[in-house]
C-alpha cells in the first residue's frame, strides 16, 4: 500500500468528523491487474492496469453520502470529495423517512497478508495460457481455443471513525478457457474457470489448468455426436460445478438482506422468501451457508468493507430458513448481527451486501450411489447461463452437457440442455447430497446501480432432486 494513500485515508476520517459527519469510513485501495488473451495459439491481447484511489462513505443526519477519487495528488482534492459526500447526505436526509442506525462492532487495528506460494509474472501467464491453448486444439473438431490467464494484486486499507485501521493484501490468479467444436453444421462450446486467492499455485497445483483444458476439449468434441432431449419432469443429479451456479442464483442472491428488503427491486429483484425466516423452505437435506473464511476461495477475506470480521453464516439448516447476509444497517432491521458481507468492486463504489462463498453443504452420498437409485433421470454437468425471475422463484439454468440415466446407469450424452423449476418445489425435492463438496470460482457477478462486477466463490456437492429438463434446439 502506498504510504501517502494510507495517510490521506487517516486524515480523511478527521476531516469528515470535523465537517459534520456522525460516522465516516474510508477505503484506500491499489489494484494491479494483468491479463493475457490467447486464441488458437496466438496472443490476441495483453493488458496491464493499475488503479488506486480512495472511497469515502459518510453518515450525516441519518443518511449516507459517498464519493470517490482516483489517484489523489493532494489532500485538498480529497477535502472537496468529502464535502461533496456530506452534501449528498444532506440531500438524502431531507427525503429519508427512516434514519440509518449502525450495529455496534468492535474496532480493529490489524494487517493481513494472504499467502502467495508462487509469485505470478507475465512470462508464466503466457506460458500457461499457450500450453492450455495447444492442449485444447489437439482434439478433432475443435475449431477455436481461447485461454485467458489473469492476475489481480490488491492492497486494501480500511479506516473508520470508530478507530478501525485494517490493511489486507492479496493476489487472485485465474484462468478462463473455452473450447469450441464444429462439424456438419453443429457447433458446441465448453468452458471452465480455474483459480483462486493465491499465486500461480492456484492454477498449477495438481495440474489444475492443464487437466481442465483436456476435459473441456474432449467434451466439446464429443458433444458434436450428442443428442438433444425431449422435455420432461424427472429426477436430476447435478454435479458440483452446476450446483455452484444454482446456489449462487437461487440461494445466494435472495439471502442478501438488501434484496429481502426490496431495496434492489427496481434493477435486480427481491427474494421470494421475504418474511419466511424460521419457516421450512426446503427438504431436511438442504443446508446452506456463506463463509468468507474458506482459504483460497475468491471470496476469502478477513474483514469486509465495513470493517466487520468475516465469519461463517448459516442461511438454511435442515430446510429451515435461518438468516440472511447482513450489514451493520440491516442487522438492526432484522434484529440480527452483521455477517461480514459488505463489499465493493473497488474504491470507486459504495459497498453492498454480497456473497463471499455461498454453498450447499456436503452430505454422505457417493454420486455413483445417487445414479444407481434413479430409474429414469439425468446427470446434469457444469454451469452455463442462468435466467431467473425478479424474486428468484422461477429459474432456468442451462448446463454445458447432460447424460441420460436409465435403470441406474449412464447412457446417452445430451446437448443444449436447460434445467427449469421453481425454488421451493426444487428445494423440497432434494433427497441426497454428495460427499464431493467443491468450491468453484465465480468471476462476473453483477449487482447494484451503477453495476458492480464482483468475484467470489460458490459451491456444493452433487445433489439429487426433481426438475424439468429439455433441449433448446
Amino acid at each position: 500500500m502506498n504510504s501517502a494513500l494510507q495517510d490521506f485515508a487517516d486524515k480523511a476520517i478527521s476531516f469528515s468528523l470535523n465537517s459534520g459527519a456522525q460516522y465516516a469510513d474510508i477505503r484506500a485501495e491499489e489494484q494491479n491487474r494483468e491479463s493475457i488473451t490467447i486464441e488458437n495459439k496466438e496472443i490476441e491481447n495483453a493488458k496491464k492496469k493499475l488503479e488506486k484511489g480512495i472511497g469515502i462513505r459518510v453518515l450525516k443526519n441519518g443518511a449516507w453520502g459517498f464519493a470517490s477519487i482516483t489517484n489523489p495528488r493532494s489532500f485538498k482534492e480529497i477535502e472537496g470529495k468529502i464535502i461533496q459526500a456530506l452534501k449528498n447526505s444532506d440531500y438524502s436526509s431531507n427525503t429519508k423517512k427512516t434514519k440509518i442506525k449502525l450495529y455496534k462492532v468492535p474496532s480493529r487495528k490489524i494487517k493481513k497478508d494472504f499467502p502467495v506460494l508462487k509469485n505470478p509474472n507475465t512470462e508464466e501467464l503466457i506460458k500457461i495460457g499457450i500450453e492450455c491453448n495447444k492442449i485444447i486444439l489437439e482434439r478433432p473438431r475443435i475449431i477455436k481455443a481461447i485461454t485467458n490467464p489473469w492476475i489481480c494484486q490488491t492492497s486494501k486499507y480500511f479506516a473508520n471513525s470508530e478507530g478501525s485501521k485494517i490493511l489486507q493484501e492479496y493476489t487472485d490468479t485465474v484462468i478462463d478457457m473455452i473450447a469450441t467444436s464444429h462439424e456438419s453444421g453443429i457447433t458446441q462450446s465448453v468452458n471452465t474457470t480455474e483459480g483462486g486467492r493465491g499465486g500461480l499455485e492456484m492454477i498449477l497445483e495438481k495440474n489444475t489448468a492443464v487437466n481442465s483444458a483436456v476435459k473441456i476439449s474432449e467434451k466439446a468434441s464429443q458433444l458434436i455426436d450428442a443428442k438433444p432431449t425431449k422435455e420432461e419432469n424427472a429426477r436430476v443429479i447435478m454435479n458440483p460445478d452446476f450446483v455452484a451456479l444454482l446456489t449462487h442464483e437461487i440461494l445466494g442472491h435472495p439471502s442478501e438482506a438488501d434484496r429481502v428488503l426490496g431495496k434492489e427491486m427496481a434493477w435486480a429483484g427481491g427474494a421470494w422468501w421475504k418474511g419466511k425466516t424460521g419457516e421450512k423452505v426446503g427438504s431436511k437435506e438442504l443446508n446452506v451457508f456463506d463463509d468468507p473464511t474458506i482459504k483460497q476461495s475468491l471470496g476469502w477475506y478477513y474483514f469486509d468493507d465495513e470493517g466487520v470480521e468475516s465469519q461463517r453464516t448459516t442461511l438454511i439448516e435442515k430446510g429451515i430458513l435461518k438468516n440472511h447476509m447482513q450489514n451493520r444497517e440491516t442487522a438492526i432491521t432484522f434484529d440480527s448481527k452483521p455477517t461480514g458481507n459488505m463489499r465493493a468492486t473497488s474504491f470507486m463504489f459504495m459497498p453492498l451486501i454480497r456473497m463471499a462463498c455461498t454453498c450447499i453443504a456436503g452430505g454422505n452420498w457417493k454420486q455413483e450411489e445417487m445414479i444407481k437409485d434413479v430409474k429414469n433421470g439425468y446427470l446434469v454437468s457444469n454451469m452455463k447461463i442462468p435466467s431467473i425471475d425478479m424474486k428468484r422463484y422461477n429459474w432456468s439454468i442451462s448446463c454445458q452437457y447432460a447424460q441420460k440415466i436409465e435403470n441406474g446407469e449412464i447412457t446417452e450424452l445430451l446437448r443444449d440442455v436447460i434445467v427449469m423449476g421453481t425454488a421451493p418445489e426444487f428445494f423440497n425435492s432434494i433427497d441426497a447430497c454428495g460427499d464431493d463438496f467443491t468450491i468453484r470460482p465465480i468471476t462476473n457477478c453483477g449487482k447494484g446501480d451503477p453495476m458492480q462486477s464482483m468475484i467470489m466463490g460458490n459451491g456444493g456437492p452433487s445433489i439429487r432432486g426433481r426438475a424439468t429438463i429439455k433441449s433448446v434446439r
